[in-house]
């Protein structure tokens, strides 16, 4: 193994311009500690193949967990009963997202009778639809107006259409991210660091 690692690491080093063993320094995991900031993980993922021009919009974007939804929600016969969902969330008769698909539900529906515990109780497939649809436009030339509903879903999750713009642009921009957690609310960082008995922790999406 040794023989094999050590070229492997010459060569990558080389490449990086860095030195170490192949591991350090080179891959690092960051705590994504609330909502908004999980789902600017989830919409940074699912929109790299439209920042990079290869696609046009989310659902046409290959290997991205939002085309596998609206693909099996499309395959159920579901799709255009959760696109056609009403924008107001407060309403409770609208079709959720199936249970049955392998990826985990965009929406937390436990308090409701759902057995898999979701991403967030404050959004559902339709919401996060529209979000991707809206963010997409941010990565195209010229200026996205915020629609409605965006700003709305936004609101729900107590940010704003420019604080989302700027934390999902960071992710997209910078080559290295600096920080130990990931969260929005000052508060889901203050409790970690309690908890590992520090006075702070560095935080990703500052």
């Amino acid at each position: 193994m040794k023989c094999l690692k050590e070229p492997l690491a010459r060569k990558a080093n080389k490449e990086d311009k860095c030195r170490g063993t192949f591991w350090e320094a080179r891959f690092k995991s960051i705590a994504i500690l609330d909502d908004e900031a999980l789902l600017t993980t989830l919409a940074y993922v699912d929109l790299n193949v439209v920042a990079a021009g290869m696609a046009k919009t989310p659902e046409e974007s290959a290997h991205t967990s939002i085309k596998a939804r609206v693909d099996h929600a499309r395959a159920q016969g579901a799709l255009e009963d959760i696109v056609s969902q009403p924008k107001d969330r407060t309403r409770r008769d609208t079709t959720p997202e199936d249970e049955s698909h392998w990826l985990v539900p965009i929406e937390d529906r436990r308090e409701r009778g759902g057995v898999r515990a979701g991403i967030s109780s404050h959004m559902n497939l339709a919401s996060y639809l529209r979000l991707l649809d809206w963010s997409s436009r941010l990565f195209r030339p010229g200026k996205a107006t915020v629609p409605r509903e965006a700003a709305a879903i936004l609101e729900r999750l107590g940010s704003s259409p420019d604080a989302w713009e700027q934390r999902l642009k960071k992710l997209q921009q910078t080559e290295r991210l600096f920080g130990v957690v990931m969260a929005v609310t000052r508060n889901a960082v203050n409790r970690v660091a309690a908890a590992r008995g520090v006075s702070r922790l560095a935080n990703a999406a500052s």
